[in-house]
């Protein structure tokens, strides 16, 4: 069969999804993963062994989405999320070294200053880009989308927060090109969200403002998008990558361990 169909490919902090465009229906699809789920946890781990007598010419195996965030509690120092916060900027920034004193797993400074997150595989120290996670995570998307498509696909578009630079959403496309993928554009997930919705139904409608916000697990943007005879324009955006599902966890623990 030949790769007629190209996917979708919302790449979240905590969730990812994978959908594609029905023709026929005239309507976009969501391809649930195999444990029947719409959205996948973005989160890959590295299996580690039980003790010193299973670790000779042990094996790790590489797990991700739901069987790595169920066995995540166990084996922590493996577990690796949040690969979208590190991807394309340097361990200097701010929010990094934050982000570093709570996640369980060591990332430490590559070549030019750029995060490397270390863990152990086949029982040794290894090092692994951002992009490298995120191009783990992408493989999955990609290897549910085969399966219910009954098609090698390899055509695809990625969302990005409407506020990443130009060094992120290339460090996107990189992260696509190790899992196979052609990456065709990175599209603002404001403007994906927008065109979910359907705001080009509006397409007659003249200097029509729409706001879009998108609070995601990790991230939240803010986009003011003008329609103007069929074309598509950013007005203003803004956006903070630490004000998510996830903070919102993280300040009610910190409270809980103030209060109590």
């Amino acid at each position: 069969m030949t790769d007629a169909i190209p996917i979708g490919i919302d790449l979240g902090t905590t969730f990812s999804c994978v959908a594609y465009w029905d023709p026929a229906r005239k309507e976009h699809k969501i391809i649930p993963n195999t444990e029947g789920d719409n959205t996948t946890p973005s989160i890959v781990a590295f299996t580690v062994p039980k003790n010193k007598k299973a670790a000779a010419g042990f094996k790790s195996e590489r797990l991700v989405g739901s069987a790595a965030l169920n066995q995540s509690s166990r084996n922590a120092e493996n577990t690796i999320y949040d690969a979208k916060r590190l991807i394309g900027r340097s361990i200097t920034d701010k929010d990094i070294v934050a982000d570093m004193k709570l996640w369980p797993f060591k990332v430490t400074e590559g070549k030019g200053g750029r995060p490397m997150i270390n863990c152990k595989y086949d029982g040794a120290d290894k090092q692994f880009m951002p992009e490298e996670i995120s191009a783990m995570i992408l493989e999955k998307l990609k290897e549910y989308a085969d399966t219910h498509l009954n098609q090698k696909t390899s055509k695809c578009v990625i969302t990005v927060p409407a506020y990443f630079d130009n060094k992120q959403r290339q460090a996107t496309k990189d992260a696509g090109m190790l899992a196979k993928l052609n990456v065709m554009r990175v599209i603002n997930e404001p403007t994906a969200a927008a065109l979910a919705y359907g705001i080009d139904k509006f397409a007659d409608a003249s200097d029509r403002l729409t706001l879009i916000i998108d609070l995601g697990g990790g991230t939240f943007d803010v986009t003011c998008l003008c329609m103007d005879q069929g074309m598509l324009e950013v007005k203003s955006t803004q956006g903070d990558t630490h004000l998510g599902g996830a903070d919102f966890d993280q300040e009610l623990v910190e409270h809980c361990c103030k209060t109590f």
